[in-house]
C-alpha cells in the first residue's frame, strides 16, 4: 500500500511491507546485516509482520525497492527517552547506488507519522560507534546523541 506522507505535495514512493515484500526485505537486510543469515531474516520478517508493534515501511523507485525502514515501539526502556512507549529504528538501509537522495529520509517521516498515531512522542535509534555513515544520517535527521555505550561479554569458565 503506497503511503502518504504528510506535507508532501506530490505524493510519496513510500510503501507498507506485506507479505511478498520477504524477498527484497531479505535481499537488503543482509547486506546491512551480513553476519545475518537468510532463514533467520525470513523468520524475522514474518515475526514483524505479524506483530502490531513493527513496520516495514520500503522506498520503491518504479518496480525497483531501494530502501526499507524497520521501525517498532518500544515499552521498555530506551537510552535517552522521556516517555513510554517510544518509537525505535531497528534497522534502516538504502542501497548503495541509491544513497543521499532523500529516501530514507522520506521513510524516517512517513515512520515518525506512524509512531505518533500510536501514542509514541519520541523515536531513538542506535548505531555501533565506528559507523559514521549511520552517524551522519542520524544528526542529519534531526536526532541529539543520548549516550555512547560500550558493550562487554565475558566467557564464564567451568
Amino acid at each position: 500500500m503506497k503511503l502518504k506522507i504528510e506535507g508532501d505535495k506530490g505524493g510519496s514512493d513510500v510503501v507498507e511491507a506485506s507479505s511478498e515484500d520477504i524477498g527484497h526485505y531479505t535481499d537488503m537486510a543482509l547486506d546491512l546485516w551480513p553476519k545475518s543469515k537468510a532463514e533467520e531474516l525470513y523468520e524475522s520478517f514474518r515475526d514483524i509482520m505479524a506483530s502490531k508493534r513493527d513496520k516495514i515501511l520500503f522506498y520503491r523507485l518504479g518496480s525497483e525497492f531501494v530502501s526499507f525502514i524497520h521501525l517498532s515501539i518500544r515499552v521498555d526502556y530506551v537510552e535517552g527517552s522521556e516517555s513510554s512507549p517510544t518509537g525505535y529504528i531497528e534497522g534502516v538501509y538504502v542501497k548503495p547506488p541509491h544513497r543521499r537522495k532523500g529516501y530514507s529520509a522520506k521513510l524516517v517521516k512517513v515512520g515518525e507519522q506512524w509512531l505518533r498515531k500510536k501514542g509514541c512522542k519520541q523515536i531513538g535509534s542506535d548505531i555501533h560507534l565506528d559507523n559514521h555513515v549511520s552517524y551522519d544520517f542520524h544528526i542529519g535527521m534531526g536526532f541529539t546523541e543520548a549516550s555512547r555505550l560500550i558493550a562487554f561479554i565475558k566467557d564464564i569458565e567451568g
